[in-house]
């Protein structure tokens, strides 16, 4: 095939560093700071991601896996393939999930916010604080699904990169453009500055409905989602130029952040 195949046979081969315990979320948050980088899961999003044009390290294969992602393994021929049983992988991982299909990838430095407002985008979604890596891949695939054209993590923000995020996302972290912010509620200023009407996600006694909101049909728009259980911050309230929610019935009080976040991609789409 002209790519570098490896066959590894001993789950402690120091050549499978990258992969060790990736459910460990401490060491896995170690380790990707440390050596700047990301694991995809399965064949559809290690495919995602090297269209994306991201640069592998490695990749970690089941025999079976080889002739489906053969066209992505001799775009790069000269990064190692490991080849391994699917039982090894298991064990070098700690579960079966993936089914013997993972690849290791760099990193990219993060793009400026400044520079991606010079895109024409009109809707930009802002995930403030939300701590859950399902929920973090669930946001990025409603806004990959219904629209969205750049997200935004706040400072406190789980990884959108870290291995759940990426999985829940189907890889539609890769193609929707974003970046984390580095002032918040700070760099809201700059969006506003740049004509977006910030709208907060809130249950507030000053709210207007999702409704309202999709019928302004505002040329410029940012969606704020806060955490999961206490929401949205006072302070990032109180610099929105509106709170939004979404009308409840049957004595439910909410949604879950990123089952919000899909309704109101899809209102104001």
């Amino acid at each position: 095939m002209g790519v570098t195949l490896v066959a590894v046979e001993d789950a402690a081969d120091e050549r499978l560093a990258d992969y060790v315990r990736l459910r460990e979320v401490s060491l896995r948050r170690l380790l990707e700071e440390e050596h700047g980088l990301f694991i995809a899961e399965g064949d559809k999003v290690i495919r995602r991601a090297a269209d994306a044009g991201y640069e592998p390290r490695s990749f970690l294969l089941a025999p079976r896996w080889l002739d489906s992602l053969q066209d992505v393994l001799e775009k790069w021929p000269d990064k190692p393939v490991y080849v391994v049983s699917e039982e090894l992988a298991k064990q070098v991982t700690g579960f079966h999930v993936h089914r013997g299909a993972l690849a290791s990838y760099k990193r990219r430095a993060a793009v400026p916010l400044t520079e991606l407002l010079n895109h024409d985008v009109r809707r930009i979604a802002i995930f403030d604080d939300i701590v859950d890596h399902t929920n973090v891949g669930a946001g990025f695939r409603a806004a990959a699904a219904l629209g969205v054209g750049l997200v935004l993590v706040t400072p406190t923000c789980a990884d959108p990169l870290y291995r759940r995020s990426i999985k829940v996302s189907m890889g539609t972290v890769f193609q929707v453009p974003w970046t984390r912010l580095q002032s918040w509620p700070g760099d809201l200023r700059l969006l506003q500055d740049n004509g977006y009407v910030a709208a907060a996600m809130a249950l507030a006694d000053d709210s207007i409905t999702l409704d309202e909101l999709a019928d302004r049909k505002d040329d410029k728009l940012a969606l704020i989602f806060g955490t999961e259980g206490h929401g949205l911050k006072p302070h990032v309230l109180e610099q929105a130029d509106l709170t939004v929610r979404i009308p409840m019935g049957g004595g439910v009080d909410s949604l879950n952040v990123a089952s919000s976040a899909a309704v109101a991609f899809y209102a104001t789409r």
